[in-house]
């Protein structure tokens, strides 16, 4: 089997915003205590927050990373992680039906924050609160002193701000479940008047207001015209959020999900522009894909803490997906989208990052390690930056139960003009056969194969664990060669690459 791919240089799709490689980490499960904050593990530095972790974030390269929620915001009190840790009240979060100490909040996330060498992506409470408690926020923040808010940050330890650029205005507030749970106009005129507060602090600030939690959602797309109605001239970005599930068990349905994820992003583009153009407007706004990922492997063991069975327990395991050799594939076709996708999507958040469905698991006092999904995100996240190309490929298809006609070959690729190099990531998605790929590249000269990685595995459910942290990981490739500006590759049955092209 074969397929074609023609790569041109001046065909190109936009700059790619780096904060597409976002992550998100939330007051949920062991995402915080016992993911990044463990003051009695070997490795925690001055602060309590692990090293081992800190490391395989750097590693990671993560841009911007969202805080503190997610569903646990819209009942957050902000001003419950300021000041002295002993000080601090211990709460109910009833999102997740947890308890809460508050040995985090905002100083101890902005010093991690700092370590790992990422920007800070903060959510406001629009759920039990709003525009008052919101603007105190960004107050306590963002302003150097001389105020209330401001001198008691500096009165807790921090003399200068943090000038945190990028806030979201609440978190699916289109959800039942949402603490606070608003219908569309109510929550865009109050997202509306929180977004004309905080730039009347600073109008230079970039806000996210809440889209759809999902596409299956009933009020979608309605919910996105409403609250775009409400707030257009005064934020940035609309979010989306999606996960992706097999519980079919159905290998070629699921990875044909990325469909459903392109006519999401399609549709609520369309209703920006929509919007624009109604308002006459020349204002762009674009989308925060600010919560992704696969998750579902967990479902059925969160179920007893999530209705109350075990109490109000502290940071319990939930939401703590192993991820196997398929899930690869899956993260790899969404970055892929996100990729394509780029003159839009401008802000993704894997969620979350430690822990809680996330690339990297830890055990309390023990070991961390690399899930398997950490690596298609390790190697866009380093090496995606730069230039989406817009790709021609003819390539044989299959028809999943949902989707027809949907590619066995899923390509992106990125044009970095700062080091010269051009990179592919790739997904095979037939199960039985290889895929030899000829791709013709042109505007581009001197370049030769720089580094091949290849990821598969002769079982789907393979995953990492702390015993065997490697028994899913790239290889090194070989067979890819460039030759008279013409790149010949094999693409295993089920399988992920990356090929980098440089000189």
């Amino acid at each position: 089997m074969r397929a074609t791919v023609t790569i041109h240089r001046d065909f190109t799709i936009s700059d790619i915003d780096e904060r597409i490689y976002g992550a998100f980490l939330e007051h949920l499960g062991r995402a915080i205590y016992s993911g990044i904050y463990e003051p009695d593990h070997p490795s925690a530095d001055e602060n309590g927050m692990r090293k081992d972790v800190i490391d395989l974030v750097k590693e990671l390269d993560v841009p911007v990373v969202r805080y503190p929620g997610g569903n646990f915001v819209s009942a957050y009190n902000w001003e419950d992680g300021i000041g002295p840790k002993e000080d601090r009240p211990v709460r109910l979060d009833l999102a997740w039906h947890t308890s809460e100490s508050n040995e985090v909040g905002i100083h101890e996330f902005a010093d991690w924050c700092e370590s790992v060498g990422t920007e800070m992506m903060l959510a406001v409470n629009l759920g039990s609160r709003g525009l008052d408690a919101a603007r105190n926020f960004v107050e306590y923040v963002n302003h150097p002193g001389g105020t209330y808010w401001s001198d008691l940050r500096k009165k807790n330890g921090k003399e200068e701000p943090w000038d945190v650029k990028l806030w979201c205005l609440g978190n699916e507030m289109d959800g039942p479940w949402q603490i606070g749970h608003k219908d569309a106009a109510e929550y865009g005129r109050l997202a509306a008047e929180t977004a004309k507060a905080i730039r009347a602090f600073d109008p230079k600030l970039e806000l996210v207001v809440c889209g759809s939690s999902h596409s299956g959602m009933p009020t979608y797309p309605d919910w996105e015209a409403t609250v775009l109605e409400h707030t257009y001239d005064v934020v940035d970005y609309i979010s989306l959020h999606m996960y992706f599930a097999n519980h079919e068990k159905k290998t070629g349905n699921y990875l044909a999900l990325t469909h459903k994820l392109e006519a999401y992003i399609d549709t609520v583009a369309g209703v920006i522009q929509f919007i624009k153009a109604k308002r006459r407007s020349k204002k762009d706004i674009y989308i925060s894909f600010d919560e992704w990922n696969v998750w579902y492997h967990s479902s059925q063991q969160d179920r007893q803490i999530l209705e109350g069975g075990d109490g109000w327990p502290h940071a319990p395991a939930l939401l703590e997906d192993i991820y196997n050799f398929e899930d690869v594939l899956q993260v790899g076709l969404v970055i892929n989208t996100f990729i394509r996708r780029a003159d839009v999507v401008k802000i993704a958040c894997i969620a979350q990052l430690v822990n809680v469905i996330a690339p990297i698991m830890t055990e309390r006092g023990g070991e961390a390690w690399r899930q398997t999904i950490y690596y298609p995100y390790y190697f866009a996240s380093r090496f995606g930056r730069g230039t989406a190309l817009n790709l021609v490929i003819d390539c044989p298809t299959y028809d999943s139960d949902a989707y027809s006609d949907v590619s066995y070959v899923d390509i992106s690729a990125v044009h970095n003009e700062t080091d010269g190099t051009v990179t592919l990531f790739a997904v095979n998605r037939h199960p039985d056969e290889s895929i030899d790929i000829d791709a013709t590249l042109e505007g581009f000269e001197g370049l030769k194969v720089i580094d091949h990685q290849v990821m598969t595995h002769n079982d789907l459910e393979a995953s990492n664990t702390r015993s065997a942290p490697s028994e899913v990981a790239p290889r090194q490739g070989n067979g890819a060669e460039l030759k008279d500006g013409k790149l010949s590759a094999s693409l295993p049955p089920y399988s992920y690459q990356m090929i980098r092209l440089g000189r």
